[in-house]
């Protein structure tokens, strides 16, 4: 999953397409967070509900991009560095998720979990493509662009997760895709805080 952080620093001024990319990708988070937290509540699902979480985080993270664009390189990575390490503590909190469930140990409900997964997935995917012209930007493009991806792989693997539970009605496929999902997390974090100190360090060569 880990891809190369050493891109070219996209133009600080404004970019009307990147913005609108945003809105729209903004839009999808947050109604999929609210499918996502009923029916994970709903299916008994861990991976719904850490999917659910992922989806409010990007929906932050967006706004956050959304509020930065213009700003200089500098601004730009400090927010990029607090998103980062977001990504990284979303993947802790899966992990504490995971524990709960497996203590809890009730099997989440298939059949919910597969049509919203679906549903995820269809909505991510055109995220992702609606991104995807931006992902060798600055490090706060790189990051919106990996929520993004990993969002969908995320999706897909809830996809497999409910069809596990459904064939063998145990919850461990639910768990596991819940460690993936944090796995995910804390890899894109790391990413994204590499490239960001790297962005801070150097524009601060810049102005001395």
């Amino acid at each position: 999953m880990a891809c190369s952080c050493s891109h070219e620093p996209a133009p600080s001024t404004p970019n009307s397409k990147f913005r609108t990319a945003l809105w729209i990708a903004l839009f999808i988070n947050l109604t999929l967070f609210i499918v996502e937290l009923v029916g994970g509540a709903y299916a008994h699902s861990s991976a719904l509900w850490a999917d659910a979480l992922d989806f409010f985080g990007d929906a932050v993270n967006y706004g956050i991009s959304l509020a930065v664009l213009g700003a200089s390189l500098y601004w730009r990575a400090t927010v990029a560095l607090i998103k980062g390490l977001t990504m990284a503590v979303f993947g802790l909190v899966v992990i504490g998720k995971v524990i709960y469930a497996f203590i809890q140990g009730i099997p989440p409900e298939a059949l919910t979990m597969g049509v919203i997964g679906v549903l995820a997935l269809i909505a991510n995917v055109i995220t992702a493509v609606i991104l995807y012209a931006f992902r060798d930007g600055d490090a706060n493009m790189k990051s919106v662009w990996l929520c993004s991806r990993n969002d969908a792989i995320g999706n897909a693997a809830v996809i497999l997760a409910a069809v596990g539970v459904f064939g063998t009605g145990s919850m461990l496929p639910d768990i596991i895709v819940a460690i993936i999902m944090a796995g995910l997390g804390l890899t894109a974090g790391y990413q994204v805080v590499k490239q960001a100190f790297i962005e801070r360090t150097s524009s601060k060569q810049v102005q001395i």
